[in-house]
Parts: structure tokens; sequence; C-alpha cells
């Protein structure tokens, strides 16, 4: 089987940075801040514009190639960062996720599984979401025997505001196939991403 490819592009809408500068200026009227002020003069602009990166992934081609010498075990990446928004304050989480598959007839080009983390973490979210989004897609898409992904993050609206738990990580997992069905090989990859099972 050859090398095959799967462009991935993102058909989320434009955003409206006109509008979104609209709405900041609102906003910062609404917090008792003056907009037109020397230092919150091009907040507006820079808020739309940040916003507007932060929820806009980048295209790319899913590479991958024929499993020719049958790997059967544990593929893992560990540690990728992940950031993304909170979709119920519009505040930051970030930290990492572990990300691994049991190989079927294909394999995935490594660089491919950040960034199929980072595309659905650059969107408006919520972390089990985002973990189960993952999960989901690479099964789909690589049809391996089995999926599994651990992410380990702060979100920023625990640690600035209500409780303020500076520091505190809410760890998600999902998992398909064998790392779900099979007691070893769940417990082999939950002891790889360094989190307790």
């Amino acid at each position: 089987m050859p090398l095959r490819h799967l462009g991935v592009v993102h058909d989320r809408d434009a955003v409206d940075l006109r509008a979104a500068e609209r709405a900041v200026a609102a906003l910062l009227r609404a917090l008792g801040k003056d907009p037109s002020s020397e230092h919150l003069g091009d907040t507006p602009r820079r808020v739309a514009k940040a916003y507007a990166e932060m929820l806009r992934p980048r295209d790319f081609q899913l590479t991958t190639f024929p499993n020719d010498e049958g790997y059967d075990e544990l593929v893992l990446a560990k540690s990728i960062p992940v950031q993304s928004l909170c979709e119920h304050h519009l505040l930051p989480f970030r930290g990492v996720a572990h990300v691994g598959y049991l190989p079927g007839e294909r394999i995935l080009g490594l660089s491919k599984l950040a960034r199929v983390v980072e595309m659905f973490a650059r969107d408006l979210q919520v972390q089990e979401r985002l973990t189960k989004q993952v999960a989901d897609w690479l099964q789909e898409h690589l049809a391996p025997k089995g999926v599994g992904v651990v992410i380990e993050a702060e979100h920023l609206c625990m640690s600035l505001r209500g409780v303020r738990a500076t520091g505190a990580l809410t760890v998600t997992s999902s998992l398909h196939g064998l790392l779900r069905e099979e007691p070893k090989t769940r417990q082999e990859f939950f002891a790889l991403t360094g989190v307790s099972a």
C-alpha cells in the first residue's frame, strides 16, 4: 500500500473581525474602561485578532503509511502541548495531551497526532469533549486496533476566578478498541502516560 494523504481543511465560519472589534470596545465600556484612551486604543483590534487566531486551526495533510512490518505495539506521543478556550468563560485552559494508538494496517506520521489535537483544541471547548473528539477522529480516520487520549490541563476559569485553585489539573481520558477492552493494554497505556488509572 502506498503513502496516503487525507487533506484536513476546516470549514468553520470566518471570523467577522470588525464585529469582534466593536464587541470588545463595547465590553471595555461596560467594564468602565475607555476604549479610546491611549493605552486601550488598539486593544479591540488586538483582542479580535487574538481570538480569531486561537479559534482557527491550521489546515494539514493527515499522512499515513502502510504498516509493512506489522508493528502491533503501542505508539504514544506524550506531552503534546494543548491550549484551548473554555466555552463557559472564554478563558484559556492549557496543559498536555498524551495520544496513543495500536496500529492496524496503517501507521500515522507522528507530527499528525499533535495536529489532530490542535484541530479540536482551537475552538471554544470543554476538556471532556476535546478528549473524546481527538480519540473518535483518530479511530475513524486511522482505523487502528485501539486509541487512547489523556489530557491534563489547568483551567484559568478555575485558577483566576471562583475557587482560585491555582495549579489544579483536570485529567480526562477517552479510549477505543483494545485500549478500552483489554486490561493489560489499558494499564500499559496509562503507565506510559504517567497517569494513574
